[in-house]
């Protein structure tokens, strides 16, 4: 069973900002009178915060395309100029999803697949229940508008916090890659424990050293979606810790590129990300978004990791593994360790983080 862990492209928060309002700087419009001389931000908000809702898919060359292998949550407070990322595992179990496979990643690729548009509807929607948030706007990128977006800026310094290697990180086009091995053997080797021993041409070994690296799109891209690391990199909450640098590390680089009053890379990275993006926010809220981007350029990024806990350093959980997997279609699935369905204590300790912030979890 692959389990392609996306990018995080929670530097969207800065992508989307500037994205399809490109249109209007190339046609010189109104919008840019609004956006040199207007001052005031308005935009739909959930009481004091903005929710936007990121979502990273692998795309056309990765299977199951629409399946989104990041779910992020943006809660975007103006007051206190904080942003909270609340990073929801692409393998939690939600009974409201109508197809068989009831995993929240498949939310986005149901909706999709009812209607063209009907993606971000459905998505947000499904999340929405499961945090008890509403969410005002959702954004969706692929892997490669990442990649280039990174690459068009010049890449970024990022601190690794510890040397890790990955020994089964997926290689881009060899998801079906037989390695090999005889067709009538290819069913019972699906089902292995250890996919890298019984299809090892589809995996490469990745290593991180611990320290500073300058980074350009394909490594920031393997730095997020690694998840089968040495150690401590191998939880959902170590990965959750390496997205929230590489937000944090795109944000400084592109407004100290002033990228946001360059209308020529403006326009750049939109040429880059028109056809790798599928959004919500409507043309006449790019201005203001373009200044809360601005506004917000210094705020302090938070993260909440919705997870199993760490037994090692004793942090509890809000998910667990049910301890069989006959009601779930014989997969690998999360559900919260209130019950199936139970999404209770998770809206109730994100509620605290949006409000509060530093919010424990209970034993």
């Amino acid at each position: 069973k692959f389990k392609k862990i996306a990018l995080v492209i929670l530097s969207l928060i800065i992508l989307f900002f500037v994205g399809q309002a490109v249109v209007k700087f190339v046609k010189i419009s109104p919008f840019l009178f609004d956006l040199l001389f207007k001052k005031e931000i308005n935009l739909k908000k959930s009481n004091s915060h903005i929710n936007v809702l990121l979502l990273g898919i692998g795309g056309k060359n990765h299977q199951g395309p629409n399946l989104t292998d990041t779910i992020i949550l943006a809660s975007l407070d103006i007051e206190k100029d904080k942003i909270l990322l609340t990073s929801i595992p692409r393998d939690l179990w939600v009974p409201d999803i109508e197809t068989a496979n009831k995993k929240i990643n498949s939310a986005y690729a149901e909706g999709e697949g009812k209607r063209e548009g009907g993606g971000l509807v459905l998505a947000k929607a499904i999340v929405g229940k499961v945090l008890g948030q509403k969410i005002d706007y959702a954004v969706r990128i692929d892997f490669d508008g990442f990649v280039r977006a990174v690459d068009l800026i010049g890449g970024f310094d990022v601190n690794i916090e510890r040397t890790f290697d990955d020994y089964e990180y997926p290689i881009e086009g060899k998801d079906d890659d037989s390695c090999g091995q005889p067709l009538e053997e290819l069913e019972a080797l699906a089902t292995e424990s250890s996919q890298l021993e019984a299809f090892p041409c589809r995996y490469m070994h990745v290593h991180f050293d611990k320290g500073d690296k300058r980074m350009d799109g394909k490594t920031a891209l393997i730095f997020v979606r690694s998840r089968h690391g040495t150690g401590m990199e191998g939880s959902d909450f170590a990965r959750s810790k390496r997205q929230e640098k590489i937000i944090k590390a795109f944000k400084d680089k592109v407004f100290s590129l002033q990228t946001l009053t360059n209308p020529g890379k403006v326009i750049s990275l939109y040429d880059i990300l028109k056809d790798s993006i599928d959004t919500d926010i409507k043309q006449n809220e790019m201005d203001d978004f373009i200044r809360l981007a601005e506004k917000m350029k210094k705020a302090s990024i938070q993260s909440a990791v919705i997870d199993t806990g760490d037994a090692q350093t004793k942090r509890p959980g809000l998910l667990m593994n049910p301890s069989s997997a006959e009601n779930y279609y014989l997969q690998w699935v999360l559900i919260p360790r209130a019950g199936n369905g139970n999404f209770s204590e998770i809206q109730k300790y994100i509620d605290c983080e949006i409000k509060i912030g530093n919010c424990p979890i209970a034993e």
